[in-house]
């Protein structure tokens, strides 16, 4: 028998329950409605995607489950590019070559039971549109009139730069960058606030204005994070910094490093002198990172955080970033010894030579139409609604991405931060080192052997020419061997063998 309290909840969330199915149901109606598509005869819909296995649920989560609820009649089969699974639990053995996604794909849906849609990433694009293996979707926009005016700049030109101006894919989703700055250090050092379409000297320049102080009271101009760790920088340089230049570090085969040059010297020396001034954090010693025992009477989840314990004036954030900055000012006063923050955000800085490119957009959820489509005209009903309104009116209360309609990109809990800062930007040109990634999947330590020159030019033991022109050498070397061998280790004794296997894909 239940108690009061125990009825008093089932009544209350029974209720919940009820209204929430009281406004969804009919949008869903809205959602579904296609004069064009059967609503009664029972088909599949097939879907490639890398979401096989223990990941299904997050896909059904994520994209069909509430089109299967409007559309009953449609069963939607995942079919796996990969058995990602057996990689996770079975790790590839040192030689050994794996298996290449871009051909998996390739060979799926031109087999002897093709998927109608393939979600991809979006480095595979442009493959797959020069050898005609996905749809061009424009007509069929035309035809429905299926509005794409809203979706944001970025992703939908970005989608367009990798079909030669055309569409072949949509997204409903992405993630983005901006510049957050702390208002309390501009007004305390007495500079003006940073702005939309800074160029990256502009903005070092600011960053230089606003460091002041010594030791633990140091307040520091810029990071490409809220934390400080030594070995960062090198990395996030190429991710936020190098990468608009479309500086390289290996030639169109791989085969030869790039990086002994006047634009990468550039590039180093100015990080250099903003090391040398102290406008970028100092690396923490982990001995005085105090404060994160949640048993301790000190405890501050923030105290490490640069940002956020207030000495660092901007730093580079993902819009998720952004709601934790939101969540952690709400909870400021549970917080012992942490002060709110009143911050804002503005585009991320961009060079003068690429005036307006730098827009990091990372896209979840590309997808596009098989050329061998069995059923073509649910596929297309199906990237209709997931890339629609109603859709995104549904998903675009999501914490860590944002959905591409820019209608429902709206600040948080009331806020009135500049929010199209995240999506204003033209997007990075493509990557077109990432297939060579996918064919040389161990050429990453190369990019990571760099670190210790890094350091060295950073450290002013070594001069940055110098620096480079040494990692240029191991570097060459290091390619020599994976030529020879494309599925090896790199030779320890060449440089660091570490880093990440491959780039962050993104625009």
């Amino acid at each position: 028998m239940r108690s009061k309290t125990s009825k008093k909840r089932w009544f209350k969330t029974l209720t919940s329950v009820t209204i929430t199915l009281a406004l969804v149901v009919p949008l869903l109606a809205a959602c579904g409605k296609d004069s064009s598509v059967d609503d009664k005869t029972e088909r599949v819909l097939r879907i490639a995607s890398n979401y096989g296995g223990s990941s299904e649920e997050y896909f059904r989560q994520q994209f069909s489950e509430v089109y299967e609820y409007a559309h009953p009649n449609i069963k939607i089969e995942l079919v796996p590019i990969m058995d990602n699974d057996q990689y996770r639990y079975s790790p590839p053995k040192e030689g050994e070559k794996q298996p290449d996604p871009m051909e998996k794909l390739k060979e799926l849906m031109t087999g002897a039971n093709p998927p109608d849609i393939v979600m991809l990433d979006l480095e595979m694009l442009p493959e797959l549109v020069s050898n005609n293996m996905l749809l061009q979707l424009d007509s069929m926009i035309a035809k429905d009139k299926f509005d794409t005016s809203d979706i944001v700049p970025s992703v939908i030109d970005g989608l367009k730069s990798m079909g030669d101006g055309k569409l072949y894919a949509l997204s409903p989703f992405f993630s983005a960058s901006a510049l957050m700055y702390n208002k309390k250090l501009f007004d305390d050092a007495g500079v003006p606030y940073p702005t939309d379409d800074m160029t990256w000297d502009e903005m070092f320049n600011t960053a230089k204005l606003v460091s002041k102080g010594d030791g633990d009271q140091r307040k520091y101009g810029f990071s490409f994070s809220t934390y400080s760790y030594g070995d960062n920088l090198f990395y996030e340089i190429n991710n936020y910094y190098t990468n608009p230049l479309q500086l390289r570090m290996f030639n169109d085969a791989g085969e030869k490093m790039t990086v002994d040059s006047e634009q990468w010297e550039k590039v180093w020396k100015t990080m250099q002198g903003l090391v040398k001034e102290k406008v970028f954090p100092e690396a923490m010693d982990p001995s005085k990172m105090g404060g994160m025992m949640r048993n301790s009477d000190e405890y501050n989840p923030f105290q490490n955080d640069m940002f956020k314990s207030g000495r660092l004036a901007m730093t580079i954030v993902q819009n998720y970033q952004i709601n934790d900055m939101i969540n952690a000012n709400k909870n400021a006063v549970n917080v012992k010894g942490f002060t709110p923050i009143d911050w804002d955000i503005v585009t991320v800085p961009t060079h003068s030579e690429a005036k307006g490119k730098g827009g990091n957009i990372y896209m979840n959820g590309v997808m596009g139409i098989n050329a061998k489509a069995q059923n073509q005209p649910d596929a297309w009903n199906f990237l209709k609604f997931v890339n629609g309104e109603d859709f995104a009116k549904l998903k675009s209360r999501s914490m860590n991405q944002m959905v591409s309609r820019k209608k429902y990109i709206q600040p948080q809990d009331g806020l009135s931060y500049n929010i199209k800062a995240l999506y204003s930007l033209t997007p990075v040109p493509f990557n077109e080192m990432n297939k060579m990634y996918r064919e040389k999947p161990y050429i990453g330590q190369v990019q990571g052997m760099g670190m210790q020159y890094f350091k060295k030019a950073m450290d002013g033991t070594v001069g940055v020419r110098e620096s480079l022109k040494e990692w240029q050498a191991a570097g060459d070397a290091a390619l020599q061997q994976l030529k020879d061998n494309p599925n090896a280790q790199i030779n320890m004794g060449m440089g660091m063998g570490m880093g990440m296997s491959k780039p962050a894909v993104m625009y």
